[in-house]
C-alpha cells in the first residue's frame, strides 16, 4: 500500500478502549510479586464481535492458545482475559482446565457468554497458575472505557513501557477508530503476530476482511520484528470489530477495505516498533529497510534476516560500522540476489556499493550508530519492492535478564 494514498489520525493517549463499544479493567493477583503490580486484565465489547486471531506456530503450545483457537472457529468473540507472570504453558490437562476456568470466571464477571471469552497468558513456562489468586483478581475486575491503560500495564512482564495505540480514519463519511495494546520484550521472533496483542475497532467488518486485513498487517509489522530469534509458546494477536461506528459494513475487496487495512497496518507497525524498542536490555531501536527487491516478500525476508543477526545487533550496540556483517545476513536470507549489486548505508552514510567497500568516515558512521534509532538501508538493485523490519541491539543486559529469569 502506498503511504501517500490514505490519511489517518493518531489519537493522543489512545489505547485498546478508544474504539467505541469496548471496556477494559485490570487487577492484581500477585502471581509473581505478591500483589505489588497489576497482572490480570480483561478487554470486553458491549456485544459479540466479528473476531479473528493469529497464534504462535511454535509446536509447543500454551493452554490458553489452544482454548482461544477453539473458540474462534466461528469467527466471533466478545472479550479476552489475560494474565501476566505465568505462561500456563507445558502444564498439561491442569493447564487446559485452568485456562477454561479463567475464561468462564471472566465471562461471568463481565456478563458475557462463556464461549465468547478468549484467554491469554504470558510469563514463566512450566509452572501451574495460582488459581486461587487468579480467581480473586478476576472477581475485582470492573471494566470501563477508561480502563485501557491499566489493562496495557497488567499484561507486561519484563517490558519497561506500556505499548498502546489508537488511530482514526474516515470511511464512508464516518470516523472509524482502531485501538490496541501489546506486550513483548523477550522471546520476540514471531511467526504469526507478536507476543500478546489485542486490537479493537468500531468498524463493521465481514469475517473475510477481518482475516485478510489482520494477516496482511501482521506480515508487515509484528512478523517483521525480532529481539532474540525465539518464538514464544503463547503468541496471540486478536482483532475485535464491534461495528459501533455505524459506518456501514466494509466488505473484503472494497475501496473502504483498503482504507481500513492501511489504518490497521499503521497501528500494528507502531505497536511492533514499540515491542522492538523495548527489547530486553536494549539501548537502541534498529530499523532495516531493503529496497530494490524483486518482490515485497523477498524484501521483508531479507530485512528480517538482517535485523535478527546477533552479529549485526552486537555491532550496533558497540557502534562498530562492520558492514560486512550486514551483507552476510543478506546472503543468509535464502533469497536470490546478485552479491555484486548490493549497496549498504548505515545512518545515512554509504558504506558499501556494488557489494564492495567504499571510502567512508568510520567515526561519523559510529556516531550515527549511537542514535536512539539506527537505520540500515540495503538496496538490492533487482526491482522496485521495499520491505522493513525492526529489532534492537544485543547487550549484556539481555544476557543478565535471561540468565536470572526464574532465580
Amino acid at each position: 500500500m502506498a503511504a501517500t494514498a490514505f490519511t489517518f489520525e493518531r489519537i493522543p493517549d489512545g489505547g485498546v478502549t478508544s474504539a467505541r463499544g469496548f471496556r477494559a479493567a485490570a487487577a492484581s493477583a500477585g502471581i509473581r510479586d505478591g500483589g505489588q503490580r497489576l497482572d490480570v486484565a480483561v478487554v470486553v465489547a458491549d456485544r459479540p464481535c466479528v473476531t479473528h486471531g493469529l497464534f504462535t506456530r511454535c509446536r509447543v503450545v500454551a493452554a490458553p492458545v489452544i482454548v482461544s483457537r477453539e473458540r474462534l472457529a466461528g469467527g466471533r468473540a466478545q472479550g479476552i482475559v489475560i494474565n501476566s507472570g505465568n505462561a500456563n504453558a507445558c502444564t498439561g490437562e491442569r493447564g487446559l482446565a485452568d485456562a477454561r476456568e479463567m475464561a468462564a470466571l471472566a465471562a461471568a464477571q463481565v456478563g458475557v457468554d462463556n464461549e465468547m471469552m478468549l484467554v491469554a497468558s504470558t510469563g514463566v513456562i512450566g509452572v501451574p497458575l495460582p488459581m486461587d489468586r487468579v480467581r480473586g483478581a478476576i472477581s475485582q475486575l470492573r471494566p470501563s472505557a477508561e480502563g485501557g491503560h491499566d489493562a496495557a500495564r497488567a499484561i507486561m512482564t519484563t517490558d519497561l513501557m506500556r505499548k498502546e495505540i489508537a488511530v482514526a480514519v474516515e470511511i464512508g463519511g464516518r470516523r472509524v477508530t482502531i485501538g490496541g495494546m501489546a506486550k513483548g520484550s523477550g522471546m520476540i521472533h514471531p511467526n504469526m503476530g507478536t507476543m500478546l496483542a489485542v486490537l479493537t475497532t468500531d468498524a463493521t467488518l465481514d469475517v473475510q476482511l477481518a482475516r485478510t486485513a489482520l494477516q496482511a498487517a501482521a506480515d508487515r509489522s509484528f512478523n517483521q520484528i525480532s529481539v532474540d530469534r525465539d518464538t514464544s509458546t503463547n503468541d496471540s494477536l486478536v482483532l475485535f470489530a464491534s461495528g459501533e461506528a455505524d459506518a456501514g459494513s466494509i466488505g473484503a475487496g472494497s475501496a473502504q477495505a483498503t482504507e481500513f487495512s492501511y489504518a490497521l497496518e499503521a497501528a500494528c507497525v507502531e505497536l511492533a516498533r514499540m515491542v522492538a524498542r523495548d527489547g530486553e536490555g536494549a539501548t537502541r531501536l534498529i530499523e532495516v529497510t531493503v529496497s530494490g527487491a524483486a518482490s515485497a516478500g523477498d524484501a521483508r525476508r531479507i530485512a528480517r534476516e538482517v535485523v535478527s543477526s546477533n552479529l549485526v545487533k552486537a555491532a550496533v550496540y558497540g557502534r562498530d560500522p562492520n558492514w560486512g556483517r550486514i551483507l552476510a545476513a543478506v546472503g543468509n536470507a535464502g533469497v536470490p540476489i546478485d552479491p555484486n549489486g548490493i549497496d549498504v548505508s548505515i545512518g545515512g552514510h554509504r558504506v558499501a556499493a556494488g557489494g564492495a567497500a567504499v571510502a567512508f568516515d568510520a567515526r561519523a558512521v559510529s556516531a550515527a550508530m549511537g542514535a536512539d534509532e539506527v537505520h540500515i538501508d540495503v538496496s538490492l538493485n533487482r526491482g522496485d519492492r521495499i520491505g522493513r523490519a525492526w529489532g534492537c541491539d544485543l547487550t549484556e543486559g539481555y544476557v543478565k535478564i535471561n540468565a536470572e529469569y526464574t532465580t
